[in-house]
């Protein structure tokens, strides 16, 4: 398991794939008016480090762009981040819009500074896993632990 903290190990924990088509792939992209770049970029890095095939939309994405990407793509699971507060309003009906493209099991991860003002992060995470979001981190969390979140989740069966 990857040691929290040291960006510069994580291909040393980078699953060894056999096959091109075991390759995770994972749409990245910054939601709704939101032009916060450096935990984008950041995430791209150590996402990309780890071993997954990455598709970064890049800021101010928006549902029908994530949406899409995980189609062309192929997707293993979309990764919302928000830092301007409004990750709440942006990301309600995403799920649904998944579902109708039927990307019904695609996993879904949100992090950032998902809503306005300084609120319980329980409350925020009951919001958005209710949303249909498998994961939800606040502000801060280490990549790492998303990405051990992502082996977990896509582990085979």
């Amino acid at each position: 398991m990857a040691e929290i903290g040291k960006i510069e190990d994580v291909a040393i924990v980078a699953p060894a794939y056999d096959e091109e088509e075991d390759v995770i792939t994972l749409v990245l992209g910054v939601i709704g008016a939101d032009v916060h770049a450096v935990g984008n970029k950041i995430l791209n890095y150590t996402l990309t480090k780890a071993g997954f095939n990455v598709i970064n939309l890049g800021v101010m994405v928006s549902q029908k762009e994530f949406v899409e990407a995980a189609i062309e793509s192929d997707a293993n699971a979309i990764i919302v981040s928000s830092m301007y507060g409004h990750g709440e309003i942006d990301c309600k009906g995403l799920r649904e819009k998944c579902d109708e493209a039927g990307l019904y099991d695609i996993l879904m991860y949100v992090g950032g500074n998902l809503v306005v003002g300084k609120q319980d992060f329980a409350q925020v995470e009951k919001v958005f896993l209710e949303m249909g979001f498998n994961r939800v981190y606040p502000p801060g969390t280490d990549p790492l632990v998303a990405i051990e979140h992502l082996r977990q989740d896509l582990a085979p069966s």
